[in-house]
């Protein structure tokens, strides 16, 4: 049975690992596997009537073809403001607009292309990880200092210890399967 204290540290542990695991996600939606996807412009700002916004706050974005997404403005007089944060977005991505709405399609991923992404990848997962590992060691300076502070036993942090380690593993498994998830999606052609 552990200490109140205690399982407060454990819990807020698990809390800041998932928003690490969530952090990942996002970030691993907005790479590029073979299909368009809304997800893929997420990052884009559009600057307009003098303020920067998301593009998703001032137009819907769709991806009715595997290989087009379709922008459409809520205002129309954003179009040219849109096509222009697309193009300097540094996506590769090519958009035409037609006055009402834009097209852009999206060029085939080449295997050198594929072979990129999947280490950045590989990079972003092991950042991931590194900040898993980082909220581990000062969950468990936590722990000690607590059972000094508190005068708890040490059988009881070191169950608690257990306890940060199994959510740890947990973690970095999970880590592991969006990353050969991301990976696979992206070497599918």
């Amino acid at each position: 049975m552990l200490d109140e204290l205690l399982e407060l540290l454990l819990l807020e542990n698990t809390e800041q690992m998932e928003r690490s695991l969530n952090h990942l996600n996002k970030e691993l939606r907005a790479i590029r596997a073979g299909r368009a996807t809304p997800a893929m412009l997420q990052n884009v700002r559009v600057e307009f009537y003098g303020s920067v916004s998301p593009l998703n706050q001032l137009s819907t974005i769709s991806a009715p073809q595997p290989d087009l997404l379709v922008v459409t403005p809520w205002d129309k007089s954003s179009i040219d403001a849109i096509e222009k944060a697309v193009q300097s977005a540094n996506l590769g991505l090519n958009p035409s607009n037609d006055g009402t709405l834009i097209r852009i399609p999206v060029p085939p991923l080449t295997e050198e292309r594929r072979i990129a992404l999947c280490k950045r990848v590989r990079q972003i997962g092991e950042q991931a990880k590194v900040s898993i590992r980082n909220i581990r060691r000062s969950t468990k300076e936590e722990l000690k200092s607590t059972q000094e502070a508190e005068n708890l036993s040490e059988d009881m942090r070191y169950f608690a210890e257990e306890n940060l380690q199994k959510e740890t593993d947990r973690f970095v498994t999970a880590i592991d399967n969006l990353l050969s998830e991301k990976e696979k999606d992206i070497m599918e052609v």
